[in-house]
This record gives structure tokens, sequence and C-alpha cells, in this order.
């Protein structure tokens, strides 16, 4: 559990907000001349980084207004909240590995392999 601050209510338990996905994605501006591939990209293709990020949040359960966080993903510290259409405050953190070890880049899914001997488990 973590506190997020609502720029509009304050101090609450993060229970009360959803994540909205990747803040400043701007929509096409027509639409309709977007290839399939084109409109499938803008619809699910979005950044995923380790570290500092731009998340657009909703305070779903108080104001039920939007707005945007700068958040690192490895370590879940939230380093500013903002208003829809302000512009992002510069912020710095440090880009540590995460909490289990896991290299910098990619899922860690393979960065740590244990040789088993024969027959063990």
């Amino acid at each position: 559990m973590f506190l997020i601050t609502c720029p509009y209510c304050g101090t609450r338990d993060q229970s009360e907000f959803s994540n909205a996905g990747e803040a400043h994605v701007a929509r096409p501006e027509k639409p309709e001349d977007l290839s399939d591939e084109e409109w499938a990209d803008f619809v699910f293709l979005r950044n995923n980084p380790k570290g500092l990020f731009a998340e657009r949040w909703i305070h779903t359960a108080g104001c039920r207004r939007f707005f945007n966080m700068l958040r690192n993903t490895a370590t879940d510290e939230i380093l500013a909240v903002y208003k829809v259409g302000e512009t992002p405050p510069r912020v710095s953190t440090a880009e540590p590995a995460t909490p289990s070890g896991e290299a910098p880049i990619g899922s860690g899914n393979d960065a740590v392999k244990v040789e088993r001997p024969e027959g063990g488990e």
C-alpha cells in the first residue's frame, strides 16, 4: 500500500485510484486517416520503462478527475503529481535495479539461472 496525493483532493490511499496508462499520449488529429496498423499502434503500443515514467491516474473513489504522476517504476517512488495540461516538473531519481536484483533492462526472468544437480529439484 502507498499514498497518492490527488492535486484536487489531497493525500489518499492508493485503493481510491486507478492507473489510466501512459501520460502525454496525444490522440491523432484525424484518426479516420490512419491505417489499421497505425490505429492499432496508437491504441495498444505504450512505453513500459523501468525507472522514471509519466503516468495518467484517475481518482476513482474521490473527485473522479484525471491527473499525471511521475513515478519510478522500479521502486514505486512517487516523484511528482501534477494536473493534466501542466508541464511535468523536473525531477531526478536513482535508477536502481529492482529489489529482486533484476537487470536494468528487460523482465529479469533470465537474469539468474540456478544450476540443479541431476535428479534434484
